[in-house]
């Protein structure tokens, strides 16, 4: 994936210096079908990768591992609760 800068200088040099593809993926260090993609594409922008952002549960992480923790060793104590995780 490339950023609108390396996609902008593609389009600079095919359109306006008229420099070849081949010549445009020496400069730039990318394939040839990929200069190709982006040039047929015309005004179709690169996808970005989706924003990480912090999730709403962050400030409870520690308080829900323990609790977590002390949940794994404990034992369902009839056959039916565990199937269903929860006693009668």
């Amino acid at each position: 994936m490339i950023d609108v800068a390396t996609l902008s200088v593609i389009r600079r040099w095919a359109l306006r210096e008229q420099l070849s593809i081949r010549e445009i993926a020496r400069r730039t260090g990318l394939s040839r079908n990929t200069i190709r993609k982006y040039l047929r594409a015309g005004e179709a922008e690169p996808h970005y990768a989706k924003r990480v952002s912090p999730s709403k549960l962050d400030p409870f992480a520690s308080k829900l591992l323990g609790w977590l923790k002390t949940e794994a060793g404990w034992k369902f104590p009839c056959r039916c609760c565990r199937r269903t995780g929860r006693h009668r």
